[in-house]
């Protein structure tokens, strides 16, 4: 018998998440392990009016390119991508490893190289989400790789992956709007706040966030969710911070960064392990060497750190930062190849200040 839960989040991801409306086109973005899952979306889309593209992606294909990939490969943006990018209503990715690290030996240089050719395509998709024209939403289907990676049984990591989406509970959609009117509240400070200051362990981090708006992640973009978020003024950020969580990019796990930053801009970065891809990716472009995302994590339903950034950047008691490209519907101008999220405790001795004001300490919302 299928889990009822996949069918109960295929139905909020749908309905909720990106509200599919007739007529609409609705990519669907699926691993072959989460076919259970992808094809519940497809029967969603359907039942909603829409018309879905099912894509199909194999794992292993990753590996295979950057194996094989020549320059001109690593140089070539897709027109077919592009094409979807610009006329496609709904985006629904679904994320689901069988391997967690199958591209930990890819080379660095040719995945950054990759990166940087398909910009314009990643330019395309913000700036359609910021007006509105691209509805999408990230989500996880519980593998055992992935429940490895957690340090859990998959049955355990199932539990996990589901409560914390919410579909355990009678009316996930009732639950995701509580959370919203609770951010809402954060936002409507925030948005008045024009200097924030960040300090903890190795930490001392000041931005202007001036007239930037700031984003009320209630499951809308991502399933779990819960963080709210802006741009800082580009040229603003002045400081050190470091990154005590470990973060997994490119397949390549990246452990205990630290930055600091003058008039907006890296000018010291070190990573204990996975340096030389932190070396390479901050040297991508201009933008790669800024943060183009400051966040509050908001979630503390999920109680554990997974090495998934999905989960980890909404841990509450947690900051995270974005090094590249920045959301537009922040007002913030960053623009870049990558966006590059890096995770912070702040449960201990820690706190943020908003014009002269404490408004966060030790992992907790204060106003």
């Amino acid at each position: 018998m299928a889990d009822p839960r996949i069918e109960k989040l295929a139905k909020l991801t749908v309905k909720y998440s990106i509200d599919v409306k007739k007529g609409d086109t609705v990519l669907i973005a699926a691993p072959t392990v989460s076919e259970p899952l992808a094809l519940e979306m497809y029967r969603e889309v359907l039942r909603a009016g829409g018309h879905p593209i099912m894509q199909p992606v194999f794992e292993r294909a990753s590996e295979i390119y950057y194996e094989e990939a020549k320059p001109h490969q690593l140089d070539h943006m897709s027109q077919y991508k592009k094409y979807l990018y610009k006329n496609i209503d709904g985006l629904i990715s679904i994320m689901a490893d069988e391997n967690t690290r199958a591209l930990s030996n890819a080379d660095p240089k040719k995945m950054v190289r990759n990166a940087k050719a398909s910009s314009e395509l990643q330019e395309i998709f913000m700036n359609r989400s910021a007006k509105g024209e691209l509805k999408w939403c990230g989500l996880p289907y519980p593998t055992s790789a992935m429940a490895q990676e957690a340090s859990m049984s998959l049955s355990e990591y199932e539990n996990f992956v589901y409560s914390s989406c919410l579909v355990d509970k009678r009316d996930p959609v009732a639950e995701w709007k509580k959370i919203s009117k609770v951010q809402e509240k954060m936002i409507k400070y925030l948005d008045k706040v024009s200097k924030l200051e960040f300090y903890g362990e190795d930490t001392d981090l000041k931005m202007s966030v001036k007239g930037r708006k700031w984003i009320n992640c209630d499951g809308k973009f991502n399933m779990p969710d819960g963080e709210v978020f802006t741009g800082p003024v580009e040229n603003s950020v002045e400081g050190k911070i470091r990154f005590t969580f470990p973060s997994i990019h490119m397949g390549n796990e990246v452990e205990d960064i630290t930055m600091e930053f003058k008039k907006g801009k890296i000018v010291k970065a070190h990573a204990e392990k996975g340096n030389k891809l932190l070396q390479n990716i901050i040297k991508i472009d201009e933008g790669a060497s800024r943060l183009g995302e400051v966040a509050i994590g908001t979630n503390h339903g999920i109680k554990k750190f997974t090495k998934s950034i999905l989960f980890d950047e909404k841990l509450g008691g947690t900051i995270h930062m974005a090094i590249g490209m920045a959301y537009p519907e922040t007002k913030a101008k960053n623009k870049s190849a990558i966006h590059w999220d890096m995770i912070k405790d702040m449960k201990r001795n820690a706190e943020i200040i908003a014009d002269g004001e404490v408004i966060y300490k030790n992992g907790k919302w204060l106003k």
